[in-house]
């Protein structure tokens, strides 16, 4: 039987005090988030599978307590960005052994018991768990086990064939199986995801590859109505997705934290790579700019994190409960690989944390974190989403230069292997015959036969 670091190590339950100008104040904070964060996680629990959330086998994000896998994967990249911050190394080991557990028979976090809803943003939030391992030089597994670096490279190899020329000129579809609801559909996550996975795997490597591939991703953006400016205020929109059925003219006007901050940490990676080009320095701070005057709001002083489209009313679902971990994570980051906008970033991250925190005494425990950070009054929900937007955004204010993502030039130890995962050519975005939509469809059957096939020796893959 496994047992759990947090049988052992229950910190004493209060409500979580924060002192943002103290690191010690702020280590203990998170530690209690953290701890809380977890009593949710029954994956390393005789019987249950590594590295999933409840829910994570049957996803319904509308159904509260219910964690789709991608969230999972986000979770364990918030646990390596805290013992980032603090040298806790209390869920190194379960979060090796999640990642390693979820990365699929390919090696590419597409496990066959994911594949009914498997998405290109799903799979694209685990490859950025990984690459924060390798930017922070956590742990590797060992052994046979593939290298962080590898298991991101491997995604990256994989979403390359998912690229859709014969719809909107391009762009990433939202579903990689065409069974699945949402084909349609090309979504902000999924192409400003790819974005941001091709920008970090340059930054990383150095290979001009990747950068290519991630301009070619954003070239596109920009050409279809997910990226939008206003005439008359300035504010740079991205939007939720775009429909192939209608050749993309259509959009959906709704605006995710972490949308924002997809794309601005991909810019922000990419102008760290071009030596500070005045082009990625001037769409850093586009989205920033709106980044600010939409999810900083004048009516909670400016410098409060707020989930624009849900949060007020609390009709967030478990997906949109967490949006702000990510967009908080990659505000921090950027501010450290673009340093004049760490004067207009870090004031919001030390209030939106003093938020939080004023949030984090609900629950059974009486220290449980809501989601509304510009009350100090407990809005009455809890879950894996809030705590982890909690960690997140108090981690952040520890986020230092000395944390600045590491590179394979600057000592970063995590093995590239360029042709993880698949049989990709030494150049990643060489002269390849994209997939077309007849081959995923083809593929997607064969994913539901191996289930099948394999259901004497694992249940749990049944679909």
């Amino acid at each position: 039987m496994r047992l759990s670091p947090l049988l052992c190590l229950a910190p004493l339950a209060a409500a979580i005090t924060l002192d943002t100008s103290s690191v010690s104040s702020i280590e203990s904070a998170t530690s209690g988030v953290a701890y809380d964060m977890m009593t949710f996680y029954t994956g390393n629990q005789t019987g249950q599978v590594p590295g999933l959330l409840p829910g994570s086998l049957n996803c319904n994000p509308n159904v509260l307590g219910t964690y789709c896998w991608w969230e999972a994967g986000a979770m364990w990249g918030a646990l390596i960005n805290y013992w980032q911050y603090t040298n806790d190394t209390t869920y190194n080991n379960v979060t090796i052994d999640a990642l390693q557990f979820q990365r699929g028979p390919d090696n590419n976090y597409n496990p066959p018991n994911q594949s009914r809803s498997m998405g290109v943003d799903d799979q694209v939030f685990w490859a950025f768990s990984a690459l924060d391992a390798v930017e922070a030089n956590f742990p590797e597994a060992g052994g046979d086990n593939p290298s962080w670096l590898s298991l991101a490279q491997a995604v990256f190899n994989f979403q390359y064939d998912l690229w859709d020329p014969l719809t909107c000129g391009g762009g990433f579809r939202w579903q990689v199986f065409s069974f699945n609801a949402g084909y349609n559909l090309k979504n902000s996550i999924s192409n400003g995801g790819n974005f941001q996975l091709a920008a970090r795997l340059a930054y990383i490597t150095g290979n001009s590859s990747y950068a290519d591939w991630a301009n070619k991703v954003w070239d596109w953006m920009e050409a279809s109505p997910l990226l939008q400016t206003d005439a008359n205020t300035g504010t740079f929109y991205i939007w939720d997705n775009t429909d192939s059925n209608d050749n993309c003219t259509s959009v959906q006007n709704f605006v995710w934290s972490y949308n924002y901050g997809t794309m601005l940490s991909g810019a922000a990676y990419m102008y760290n790579y071009t030596n500070g080009s005045d082009l990625w320095m001037n769409r850093v701070e586009t989205i920033l700019n709106s980044t600010y005057s939409l999810f900083f709001p004048q009516q909670y002083g400016g410098n409060i994190m707020y989930e624009l489209e849900c949060e007020k009313s609390l009709n967030c679902d478990e997906d949109q409960k967490s949006f702000k971990a990510y967009l908080a994570r990659w505000m921090a980051v950027t501010s450290i690989l673009v340093p004049n906008t760490a004067a207009g970033i870090k004031p919001k991250l030390a209030a939106s944390a003093a938020g939080a925190a004023g949030q984090c005494d609900g629950g059974d425990n009486g220290r449980s974190c809501g989601l509304q950070w510009f009350t100090q009054t407990w809005d009455g929900t809890t879950g894996v989403g809030q705590q982890m937007a909690a960690l997140s955004v108090m981690g952040s204010n520890l986020m230092t230069e000395s944390m600045r993502p590491l590179t394979l030039r600057t000592g970063a130890t995590s093995k590239s292997n360029p042709n993880a995962g698949s049989d990709a050519p030494s150049n990643p975005t060489a002269n390849r015959k994209p997939i077309t939509t007849a081959d995923r469809a083809g593929a997607g059957i064969l994913t539901i036969l191996m289930v099948v096939i394999v259901v004497g020796g694992s249940a749990w893959l049944v679909y």
